[in-house]
């Protein structure tokens, strides 16, 4: 897509991961101020075998600089492993997509969703999995438009 630029990232993109994983959060439980657990998951899951890939938007500065662009992240990818509790197999799994409010409905959650899959193709994983909140009804339907079907529900009690 023209003006974006996909990036892998690395391990020097952490805490810009927690900050997109938080704003994701903040969106869906606007009430609940206290997201610092996320810290903690990204510290479990985040290695160089669950790769990160952001989507960046091409903005220049100044007319003086045209050949500098500085890049802003507008979206993130980020997969890991999971094991198919049916089959016993090696599973991709998504652990987060977000993609910045202002830069929705413009296909770059479904171009993101397919680099998944064509990542999770090219290792030979037959199945890719991801976990959304019934609340979450725009990913809802992008998921459900890209062909994913529910597989199993998670279910909570509170206390």
């Amino acid at each position: 897509m023209e003006g974006y630029q996909l990036r892998a990232g690395s391990g020097l993109d952490r805490a810009l991961l927690v900050k997109f994983m938080q704003r994701t959060y903040q969106e869906l439980f606007p009430d609940h101020r206290d997201f610092y657990h996320l810290a903690e998951t990204v510290d479990q899951y985040f290695s160089k075998n669950t790769p990160l890939w952001w989507v960046e938007l091409d903005v220049n500065l100044t007319a003086a600089q045209p050949m500098k662009p500085v890049r802003q992240p507008i979206a993130s990818l980020w997969l890991g492993n999971a094991i198919d509790q049916v089959r016993g197999d090696r599973v991709a799994h998504i652990f987060l997509l977000y993609v910045t409010p202002e830069h929705r409905r413009q296909g770059i959650g479904s171009a993101l969703m397919r680099h998944a899959e064509d990542w999770a193709k090219t290792r030979g994983d037959r199945q890719i999995g991801l976990q959304v909140f019934q609340s979450n009804q725009p990913a809802l339907k992008l998921y459900q438009h890209l062909g994913y079907q529910t597989q199993s529900l998670w279910m909570v009690k509170e206390f």
